[in-house]
């Protein structure tokens, strides 16, 4: 029976797709995305404290994921609500920050919970991201359009076939097949947009699993890979890969731009992580030098964390209390390392030399 985008798609095929998917070219660019990520996890592990990775580069993440469903924020007021815990943010400023939750919600889940990755986590990734106690699509009717209002495709319908369905991705991602794992996360990837669980957010909960997935198998061993930027710098690659999948089960050039995705996103990712390391390192020898008596490990790597700090950063995280945060924080901005910024009656120091290489 033909594909009909005017259908819901129930009969989408369980996984694993039929026919050979490791063809000559997969497997070489599987050997090639396989290496940068390789370079990438190496590259992390030069930075003693990689929650300063999760932290600074998960944040683009964010933002940039949602800007692919068109909830679209500053990077001021991003960093802004995010060093105010959200307060006062703008509604889709808040959604970006949810997504940052959900992401980390997912890394704790498997790093600190020993959670598999199933259809329950799916969930509370959708939850978190749209704040909603929602759960599974329920109701039929949901179509996907093009710009133009033009139908392309409709997911499947029933819970019970989209919890039968994401049961089989459940156990495709945890069989014991000797398939390249990235070539599983670009199958993984277009069946869970494919079955689209759930009424928003699929986009954003289904990026969030390709990196719980690279976690989970092993191939990192922090959040640091998004491939956000490149789906939008390809958007109209991505979203031709996946309609040539479920039209034609095409699935070679879909594994081949996924895994181009993961390659090109690793070796960029690599070098931010490298710059961070140098720009870290140039302000500790510049504080030590100019700065002896203010200079903590504490407070530099605090001030990597993001882009925008506050005395309140300091005063939380016990390095000096009110005054003589204030007086550390000016003094950096004496030296050049900060600037300062002043938001209503708030003043925040600004790093412009992380924040220069976070959004490059």
């Amino acid at each position: 029976m033909p594909f009909d985008p005017q259908t819901p798609y129930n009969d989408l095929p369980l996984l694993p797709p039929p026919g050979e998917l490791e063809t000559r070219a997969v497997l070489k660019k599987a050997i090639d995305a396989n290496k940068a990520l390789a370079e990438l996890k190496g590259a992390g592990e030069l930075i003693p404290d990689q929650s300063l990775l999760i932290q600074a580069i998960g944040l683009q993440e964010a933002k940039l994921s949602s800007e692919i469903e068109n909830i679209v924020t500053t990077n001021d007021e991003l960093y802004r609500a995010f060093a105010d815990q959200g307060q006062h943010a703008n509604p889709h400023t808040k959604e970006v920050l949810r997504y940052k939750d959900a992401l980390w919600h997912g890394f704790k889940s498997l790093k600190e919970e020993n959670r598999p990755l199933t259809t329950r986590l799916f969930e509370e990734l959708f939850q978190i991201i749209k704040d909603t106690s929602a759960g599974m699509r329920r109701t039929p009717g949901t179509k996907l359009a093009n710009p133009s209002g033009e139908v392309i495709y409709t997911p499947p319908e029933g819970e019970a076939v989209i919890r039968d369905k994401l049961a089989n991705l459940e156990r495709f991602i945890y069989d014991d097949s000797d398939l390249d794992p990235l070539i599983k996360l670009a199958i993984m990837h277009y069946q869970f947009e494919a079955i689209h669980p759930f009424t928003d957010g699929n986009g954003r909960t289904g990026r969030i699993l390709n990196i719980l997935y690279l976690i989970e198998t092993g191939l990192l061993d922090i959040p640091v890979l998004y491939l956000s930027r490149h789906i939008i710098d390809h958007k109209g690659d991505y979203y031709a890969g996946l309609k040539r999948v479920t039209e034609d089960h095409a699935w070679e050039p879909w594994i081949l731009y996924m895994l181009d995705a993961i390659a090109q996103t690793a070796r960029a990712t690599r070098e931010r992580i490298l710059g961070i390391r140098d720009l870290m390192r140039e302000g500790i020898e510049q504080v030590k030098r100019e700065l002896p008596k203010v200079y903590s490990k504490d407070l530099l790597e605090l001030l990597f964390r993001q882009p925008y700090c506050k005395i309140r950063f300091l005063e939380e995280a016990g390095i000096a209390q009110r005054k003589t945060a204030s007086q550390y924080l000016r003094e950096l901005e004496r030296i050049g390392m900060l600037t300062p910024v002043k938001m209503g009656r708030e003043v925040y120091y600004l790093n412009i030399a992380l924040l220069k290489l976070l959004i490059s």
